[in-house]
Protein backbone atom coordinates (compact mmCIF):
# COMPACT_ATOMS: atom_id res chain seq x y z
CA UNK A 1 0.00 0.00 0.00
CA UNK A 2 3.01 2.50 0.62
CA UNK A 3 4.76 1.37 -2.85
CA UNK A 4 1.47 1.62 -4.52
CA UNK A 5 1.28 5.84 -2.90
CA UNK A 6 4.95 6.09 -4.09
CA UNK A 7 4.70 4.72 -7.67
CA UNK A 8 1.40 7.20 -7.65
CA UNK A 9 3.89 10.08 -7.06
CA UNK A 10 6.81 9.12 -9.32
CA UNK A 11 9.10 7.72 -6.86
CA UNK A 12 10.93 4.67 -7.41
CA UNK A 13 10.19 1.61 -4.78
CA UNK A 14 13.03 -0.39 -3.72
CA UNK A 15 11.78 -3.57 -1.41
CA UNK A 16 14.23 -5.37 1.10
CA UNK A 17 12.63 -8.85 2.33
CA UNK A 18 13.75 -11.81 4.03
CA UNK A 19 10.39 -13.46 2.32
CA UNK A 20 10.31 -15.60 -1.31
CA UNK A 21 9.53 -13.28 -4.20
CA UNK A 22 7.29 -11.58 -5.08
CA UNK A 23 6.14 -10.25 -1.54
CA UNK A 24 3.15 -8.22 -1.71
CA UNK A 25 5.12 -4.78 -1.75
CA UNK A 26 7.47 -6.63 -4.45
CA UNK A 27 4.77 -7.23 -7.23
CA UNK A 28 4.61 -2.79 -7.39
CA UNK A 29 7.82 -2.33 -7.07
CA UNK A 30 10.79 -1.05 -9.27
CA UNK A 31 12.73 -3.74 -7.71
CA UNK A 32 13.09 -6.65 -4.85
CA UNK A 33 15.74 -7.53 -2.90
CA UNK A 34 15.12 -11.13 -1.31
CA UNK A 35 17.60 -11.85 1.16
CA UNK A 36 18.44 -12.57 4.86
CA UNK A 37 19.11 -9.17 6.99
CA UNK A 38 22.53 -10.62 7.65
CA UNK A 39 23.69 -10.89 3.92
CA UNK A 40 25.90 -7.98 3.52
CA UNK A 41 26.00 -7.91 -0.30
CA UNK A 42 22.17 -7.30 -0.35
CA UNK A 43 22.34 -4.84 1.87
CA UNK A 44 25.45 -2.93 -0.03
CA UNK A 45 23.32 -3.66 -3.25
CA UNK A 46 20.05 -2.17 -1.42
CA UNK A 47 21.72 1.11 -0.18
CA UNK A 48 23.35 2.01 -3.46
CA UNK A 49 19.84 1.78 -4.94
CA UNK A 50 17.84 4.17 -2.41
CA UNK A 51 18.24 7.53 -1.13
CA UNK A 52 15.64 7.52 1.82
CA UNK A 53 14.60 4.30 3.98
CA UNK A 54 11.11 3.55 6.01
CA UNK A 55 10.13 0.27 6.84
CA UNK A 56 6.19 -1.26 7.14
CA UNK A 57 7.60 -3.93 10.46
CA UNK A 58 9.08 -3.57 13.47
CA UNK A 59 10.41 -6.91 14.07
CA UNK A 60 13.89 -6.06 11.96
CA UNK A 61 17.33 -6.93 13.75
CA UNK A 62 19.07 -3.82 14.98
CA UNK A 63 22.35 -4.24 13.54
CA UNK A 64 21.12 -4.10 10.13
CA UNK A 65 18.98 -1.39 11.44
CA UNK A 66 22.37 0.40 12.35
CA UNK A 67 24.26 -0.52 8.97
CA UNK A 68 21.49 1.15 7.05
CA UNK A 69 21.64 4.39 9.52
CA UNK A 70 25.58 4.54 8.45
CA UNK A 71 24.91 5.39 5.21
CA UNK A 72 21.62 6.32 4.46
CA UNK A 73 18.59 8.47 6.08
CA UNK A 74 16.19 6.07 8.22
CA UNK A 75 12.47 6.72 9.24
CA UNK A 76 11.54 6.21 11.79
CA UNK A 77 15.49 6.67 13.17
CA UNK A 78 16.48 2.95 14.73
CA UNK A 79 16.42 4.16 18.32
CA UNK A 80 12.92 4.47 17.82
CA UNK A 81 12.27 1.38 16.20
CA UNK A 82 14.13 -0.38 19.17
CA UNK A 83 12.46 1.08 21.69
CA UNK A 84 8.81 0.02 20.34
CA UNK A 85 10.20 -3.73 19.05
CA UNK A 86 10.90 -4.68 22.39
CA UNK A 87 7.96 -4.88 25.25
CA UNK A 88 10.67 -3.78 28.11
CA UNK A 89 12.12 -1.29 26.56
CA UNK A 90 8.40 0.16 25.72
CA UNK A 91 7.22 -0.05 28.93
CA UNK A 92 10.20 1.18 30.42
CA UNK A 93 10.20 4.54 27.91
CA UNK A 94 6.57 5.03 28.84
CA UNK A 95 6.90 5.44 32.68
CA UNK A 96 10.25 7.20 32.20
CA UNK A 97 8.27 10.03 30.46
CA UNK A 98 5.23 9.96 32.45
CA UNK A 99 2.84 8.29 30.06
CA UNK A 100 -0.02 6.33 31.53
CA UNK A 101 0.59 2.52 31.00
CA UNK A 102 -0.83 -0.39 33.03
CA UNK A 103 1.04 -1.34 35.90
CA UNK A 104 4.05 -3.70 35.05
CA UNK A 105 6.96 -5.58 36.37
CA UNK A 106 9.89 -7.35 34.44
CA UNK A 107 10.65 -10.55 34.66
CA UNK A 108 13.28 -13.04 33.75
CA UNK A 109 13.21 -16.13 36.32
CA UNK A 110 10.57 -18.03 38.39
CA UNK A 111 11.19 -16.15 41.55
CA UNK A 112 10.99 -12.58 39.80
CA UNK A 113 8.03 -13.70 38.00
CA UNK A 114 6.16 -15.20 41.59
CA UNK A 115 7.11 -11.68 42.60
CA UNK A 116 5.36 -10.01 39.92
CA UNK A 117 2.59 -12.11 39.76
CA UNK A 118 2.01 -11.27 44.42
CA UNK A 119 2.05 -7.52 43.65
CA UNK A 120 0.18 -7.14 40.82
CA UNK A 121 -2.53 -10.33 41.58
CA UNK A 122 -4.66 -12.28 39.10
CA UNK A 123 -5.44 -12.88 36.71
CA UNK A 124 -2.43 -10.61 34.67
CA UNK A 125 -0.48 -11.13 31.90
CA UNK A 126 2.93 -12.65 31.21
CA UNK A 127 4.41 -11.05 27.31
CA UNK A 128 7.71 -11.75 25.91
CA UNK A 129 9.80 -8.61 25.96
CA UNK A 130 10.74 -9.47 22.22
CA UNK A 131 9.20 -9.98 18.95
CA UNK A 132 5.46 -10.55 19.65
CA UNK A 133 2.13 -8.82 18.02
CA UNK A 134 -1.20 -10.41 17.38
CA UNK A 135 -1.11 -12.01 20.59
CA UNK A 136 1.86 -14.27 20.17
CA UNK A 137 3.97 -14.23 22.75
CA UNK A 138 1.68 -13.71 25.47
CA UNK A 139 -0.70 -15.17 27.94
CA UNK A 140 -3.03 -15.06 30.28
CA UNK A 141 -2.03 -15.97 34.47
CA UNK A 142 -5.00 -16.90 36.33
CA UNK A 143 -2.73 -18.65 38.98
CA UNK A 144 -0.58 -17.69 41.80
CA UNK A 145 1.39 -20.73 41.11
CA UNK A 146 3.03 -19.97 37.81
CA UNK A 147 6.07 -21.45 36.41
CA UNK A 148 8.37 -19.63 34.10
CA UNK A 149 9.97 -22.48 32.96
CA UNK A 150 6.57 -24.29 31.77
CA UNK A 151 5.63 -20.57 30.53
CA UNK A 152 8.61 -19.98 28.90
CA UNK A 153 9.03 -23.72 27.26
CA UNK A 154 6.87 -22.51 24.10
CA UNK A 155 8.57 -18.81 23.85
CA UNK A 156 11.85 -19.57 24.28
CA UNK A 157 12.61 -15.84 26.03
CA UNK A 158 14.94 -15.22 28.15
CA UNK A 159 12.76 -11.74 29.66
CA UNK A 160 9.07 -10.99 29.88
CA UNK A 161 7.06 -8.06 31.20
CA UNK A 162 3.84 -9.12 33.57
CA UNK A 163 1.06 -6.19 32.96
CA UNK A 164 -1.65 -5.63 35.89
CA UNK A 165 -5.19 -6.89 34.36
CA UNK A 166 -7.00 -3.96 32.51
CA UNK A 167 -10.48 -4.02 32.71
CA UNK A 168 -11.72 -1.29 30.20
CA UNK A 169 -14.62 -0.42 28.56
CA UNK A 170 -13.32 -0.64 25.24
CA UNK A 171 -9.53 -0.05 22.94
CA UNK A 172 -8.96 2.41 20.85
CA UNK A 173 -5.80 3.91 18.40
CA UNK A 174 -4.93 6.95 17.29
CA UNK A 175 -2.57 6.71 13.76
CA UNK A 176 -1.03 9.79 13.41
CA UNK A 177 1.82 11.56 11.26
CA UNK A 178 5.20 13.66 12.65
CA UNK A 179 7.00 15.46 9.44
CA UNK A 180 10.68 15.92 9.78
CA UNK A 181 10.02 19.62 10.76
CA UNK A 182 8.36 18.16 14.02
CA UNK A 183 4.71 18.93 12.80
CA UNK A 184 2.18 16.33 14.14
CA UNK A 185 -1.14 15.48 11.98
CA UNK A 186 -3.45 13.04 14.05
CA UNK A 187 -6.07 10.96 12.38
CA UNK A 188 -9.10 10.50 14.11
CA UNK A 189 -9.40 8.49 17.63
CA UNK A 190 -10.75 4.65 15.95
CA UNK A 191 -12.20 2.28 18.08
CA UNK A 192 -10.86 -1.42 18.11
CA UNK A 193 -12.61 -4.68 18.04
CA UNK A 194 -10.46 -7.77 18.35
CA UNK A 195 -10.75 -11.56 18.13
CA UNK A 196 -8.14 -14.02 19.12
CA UNK A 197 -5.68 -10.77 20.21
CA UNK A 198 -5.82 -9.85 16.35
CA UNK A 199 -7.89 -6.98 15.10
CA UNK A 200 -11.15 -7.54 13.85
CA UNK A 201 -12.95 -4.44 13.14
CA UNK A 202 -11.92 -0.46 13.77
CA UNK A 203 -14.98 1.61 14.10
CA UNK A 204 -13.91 5.21 12.92
CA UNK A 205 -14.53 7.32 14.33
CA UNK A 206 -14.49 5.91 18.24
CA UNK A 207 -17.54 6.06 19.72
CA UNK A 208 -16.41 7.50 23.02
CA UNK A 209 -16.67 10.71 24.27
CA UNK A 210 -14.63 13.96 23.13
CA UNK A 211 -12.81 14.74 26.17
CA UNK A 212 -11.79 10.73 25.73
CA UNK A 213 -10.80 11.24 22.13
CA UNK A 214 -8.68 14.43 23.03
CA UNK A 215 -7.32 12.82 25.47
CA UNK A 216 -5.59 9.61 23.22
CA UNK A 217 -4.66 12.10 20.94
CA UNK A 218 -2.56 14.34 23.12
CA UNK A 219 -0.97 10.96 24.53
CA UNK A 220 -0.14 10.17 20.90
CA UNK A 221 1.24 13.51 20.35
CA UNK A 222 3.62 12.71 23.30
CA UNK A 223 4.64 9.22 22.39
CA UNK A 224 5.80 10.50 19.29
CA UNK A 225 7.32 13.61 20.49
CA UNK A 226 9.35 11.98 23.19
CA UNK A 227 10.65 9.49 20.71
CA UNK A 228 11.39 12.06 18.61
CA UNK A 229 9.43 10.41 15.15
CA UNK A 230 9.67 10.81 12.36
CA UNK A 231 6.90 8.87 9.66
CA UNK A 232 3.20 7.33 10.61
CA UNK A 233 2.90 5.58 13.88
CA UNK A 234 -0.09 3.86 15.56
CA UNK A 235 -1.01 4.12 19.66
CA UNK A 236 -3.32 1.60 20.92
CA UNK A 237 -4.85 2.45 24.31
CA UNK A 238 -7.52 1.46 27.04
CA UNK A 239 -10.60 3.80 27.66
CA UNK A 240 -11.42 2.83 30.99
CA UNK A 241 -15.04 2.49 32.29
CA UNK A 242 -13.97 5.95 34.80
CA UNK A 243 -13.11 7.51 31.19
CA UNK A 244 -9.03 7.67 31.92
CA UNK A 245 -6.96 6.26 28.97
CA UNK A 246 -4.01 3.95 29.81
CA UNK A 247 -1.30 3.67 26.39
CA UNK A 248 -1.21 -0.45 25.54
CA UNK A 249 1.21 -0.52 22.94
CA UNK A 250 2.63 1.55 20.20
CA UNK A 251 3.35 0.86 16.57
CA UNK A 252 6.44 2.60 15.16
CA UNK A 253 5.02 2.18 10.98
CA UNK A 254 1.52 2.56 9.47
CA UNK A 255 -1.14 0.14 11.14
CA UNK A 256 -4.39 -1.96 10.76
CA UNK A 257 -6.63 0.10 12.55
CA UNK A 258 -5.48 3.31 9.96
CA UNK A 259 -6.68 1.43 6.91
CA UNK A 260 -9.97 3.11 6.74
CA UNK A 261 -8.02 5.91 6.02
CA UNK A 262 -7.54 4.46 2.49
CA UNK A 263 -11.88 5.01 1.48
CA UNK A 264 -13.36 7.68 4.41
CA UNK A 265 -10.20 10.08 4.60
CA UNK A 266 -8.45 13.33 2.65
CA UNK A 267 -4.96 11.62 2.79
CA UNK A 268 -4.42 8.13 3.61
CA UNK A 269 -2.15 6.87 6.47
CA UNK A 270 0.29 5.42 3.54
CA UNK A 271 0.61 8.75 1.81
CA UNK A 272 0.97 10.23 4.69
CA UNK A 273 3.87 8.24 5.65
CA UNK A 274 5.68 8.70 2.27
CA UNK A 275 5.52 12.16 2.67
CA UNK A 276 6.87 12.17 6.43
CA UNK A 277 9.77 9.89 5.45
CA UNK A 278 10.77 12.26 2.08
CA UNK A 279 10.69 15.45 3.78
CA UNK A 280 7.51 16.56 1.94
CA UNK A 281 4.42 18.63 3.93
CA UNK A 282 2.02 16.52 5.72
CA UNK A 283 -1.59 15.87 4.06
CA UNK A 284 -4.90 16.99 5.32
CA UNK A 285 -6.19 13.87 7.39
CA UNK A 286 -9.15 14.71 7.54
CA UNK A 287 -12.23 12.17 7.62
CA UNK A 288 -14.89 13.06 5.26
CA UNK A 289 -17.01 9.77 5.54
CA UNK A 290 -17.96 7.48 8.75
CA UNK A 291 -16.61 4.13 8.05
CA UNK A 292 -15.49 0.51 9.49
CA UNK A 293 -12.65 -1.53 8.53
CA UNK A 294 -13.33 -5.08 8.25
CA UNK A 295 -10.04 -7.61 8.53
CA UNK A 296 -9.77 -10.83 6.05
CA UNK A 297 -8.20 -13.08 7.51
CA UNK A 298 -7.03 -16.82 6.13
CA UNK A 299 -9.84 -18.65 8.00
CA UNK A 300 -12.50 -17.15 5.48
CA UNK A 301 -10.97 -18.75 2.39
CA UNK A 302 -11.92 -21.82 1.75
CA UNK A 303 -8.13 -23.01 0.60
CA UNK A 304 -4.92 -22.01 1.20
CA UNK A 305 -4.91 -20.69 -2.64
CA UNK A 306 -8.97 -20.92 -3.40
CA UNK A 307 -10.69 -17.46 -3.08
CA UNK A 308 -13.70 -16.67 -1.48
CA UNK A 309 -16.81 -15.13 -3.68
CA UNK A 310 -16.60 -11.57 -2.85
CA UNK A 311 -20.07 -11.07 -4.01
CA UNK A 312 -21.29 -10.30 -0.48
CA UNK A 313 -18.66 -6.92 -0.33
CA UNK A 314 -18.89 -6.04 -4.03
CA UNK A 315 -22.74 -6.15 -4.17
CA UNK A 316 -22.22 -3.40 -1.45
CA UNK A 317 -22.41 0.25 -3.24
CA UNK A 318 -20.39 1.43 -0.64
CA UNK A 319 -17.98 -1.52 0.20
CA UNK A 320 -14.55 -1.34 -0.63
CA UNK A 321 -12.10 -4.30 -0.75
CA UNK A 322 -8.25 -4.47 -0.75
CA UNK A 323 -6.48 -7.75 -1.09
CA UNK A 324 -2.87 -7.94 -0.40
CA UNK A 325 -1.48 -10.21 -3.12
CA UNK A 326 -0.64 -12.59 -0.11
CA UNK A 327 0.13 -16.05 -2.17
CA UNK A 328 -0.98 -18.85 0.52
CA UNK A 329 -4.22 -18.12 2.99
CA UNK A 330 -3.24 -19.60 6.03
CA UNK A 331 -5.59 -19.18 9.68
CA UNK A 332 -5.27 -15.91 11.61
CA UNK A 333 -2.62 -14.44 8.55
CA UNK A 334 -4.08 -10.91 7.37
CA UNK A 335 -5.10 -11.55 3.64
CA UNK A 336 -6.87 -8.35 3.51
CA UNK A 337 -9.51 -6.24 4.66
CA UNK A 338 -13.32 -4.26 3.62
CA UNK A 339 -14.24 -0.75 4.69
CA UNK A 340 -17.71 -0.01 4.68
CA UNK A 341 -18.88 3.28 4.32
CA UNK A 342 -21.77 4.99 6.03
CA UNK A 343 -23.90 8.00 7.15
CA UNK A 344 -22.59 7.22 10.46
CA UNK A 345 -20.33 4.92 12.31
CA UNK A 346 -22.88 3.30 13.37
CA UNK A 347 -24.56 2.44 10.25
CA UNK A 348 -21.56 1.51 8.57
CA UNK A 349 -20.80 -1.17 11.32
CA UNK A 350 -24.24 -2.84 11.23
CA UNK A 351 -23.58 -3.26 6.92
CA UNK A 352 -20.25 -4.23 7.54
CA UNK A 353 -20.93 -6.91 9.83
CA UNK A 354 -23.78 -8.25 7.93
CA UNK A 355 -21.00 -9.00 5.19
CA UNK A 356 -18.66 -10.60 7.41
CA UNK A 357 -21.07 -13.10 8.77
CA UNK A 358 -22.41 -14.24 4.61
CA UNK A 359 -18.84 -14.13 4.07
CA UNK A 360 -18.69 -16.81 7.07
CA UNK A 361 -21.61 -18.59 5.96
CA UNK A 362 -19.96 -19.11 2.92
CA UNK A 363 -17.10 -20.64 4.35
CA UNK A 364 -19.35 -22.77 6.49
CA UNK A 365 -21.13 -24.21 3.62
CA UNK A 366 -18.24 -24.85 1.73
CA UNK A 367 -16.49 -27.06 4.75
CA UNK A 368 -20.06 -29.17 5.32
CA UNK A 369 -19.78 -30.12 1.81
CA UNK A 370 -19.56 -33.74 0.52
CA UNK A 371 -16.86 -33.34 -1.73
Amino acid sequence: MLAREARRKGYRVVVFTDEYPPSPAGQLATREINAAYYDPEALSSFVQDVDVVTMEFENIPAPFLAALEQRKPVFPSRQALETTQNREREKTFLRQHGLPCAEFRVVDSSESLAAAVAALGTPCVLKTAAFGYDGKGQVRLDEAEACWDDVWRAFGAARGVVEAWIDFACEVSVVAARGQDGVFVPFSCVENQHSHHILDVTIAPARVAPGVAAEAVRLARAVAEALDYVGVLAVEMFVLRDGRVLINEVAPRPHNSGHYTIDACVTNQFEQQLRAVTGLPLGDPAQHTAAVMVNLLGDVWPGETESPDWTPVLRHPRAKLHLYGKRRALPKRKMGHFTVLGETATQALVEALAIKAELLAQKSRVSVSPD
